[in-house]
């Protein structure tokens, strides 16, 4: 896995050595019930996430330059372990940022740099996101990175928290990608 670096960000590999740092934010009972997982409730269940959840070579520790300060994860999931049905060449995109970093654009910078891998490295045709519909400010950072509302709603029963509840579900096509930055 290779870093992926914007004007703020630096979007790296998770070490096990951030799981204090995860912890401190994951704990917030704001920010996981909206990405569909239930508030870390320690540092060891933070490292054992590390382990098995980030440990993907296409999850990334969202830190801040200048600070070393790991304020969030970005990442995609191919259709074989996405959380929506889908085609092959597709991936499903998620993200989630501490509560102190909301309102500053950063999701949306990450997701920037995941997109541009996504379609330029990883040769994937489409991205896929969702999100419930009593968080739009999830649904926003999409917006901005281009993606479309689909008009569809749909259940996500592999999420720990919410798999019972809809999820709005956005799509951003690579030709669709491609015209927005001529």
């Amino acid at each position: 896995m290779h870093n992926l670096e914007t004007e703020r960000l630096i979007l790296r590999a998770w070490k096990e050595s951030d799981a204090e740092m995860l912890f401190k934010y994951a704990s917030d009972p704001e920010v996981g019930p909206r990405a569909g997982w239930p508030p870390h409730k320690n540092v060891e269940e933070s490292r054992e996430i590390i382990k098995t959840v980030f440990s993907m070579e296409s999850m990334w520790a969202v830190e801040l330059k200048g600070t070393c300060e790991v304020i969030g994860c970005v990442g995609y999931l191919p259709a074989l372990n996405a959380n929506l049905p889908l085609e092959k060449g597709e991936c499903e995109v998620g993200y989630w940022i501490a509560r102190p970093y909301w309102g500053k654009g950063i999701c949306t910078e990450a997701m920037r740099a995941v997109i541009e891998l996504c379609f330029r490295k990883k040769g994937f045709s489409a991205l896929w996101g969702d999100y419930f519909p009593d968080n739009p400010a999830s649904g926003k950072v999409m917006e901005k990175c281009g993606f479309t509302d689909t008009g569809k709603e749909t259940l996500c029963p592999k999420l720990d928290v919410g798999g019972d509840k809809p999820v709005k579900v956005m799509r951003l096509a690579r030709d669709e990608w491609e015209k927005s930055k001529k």
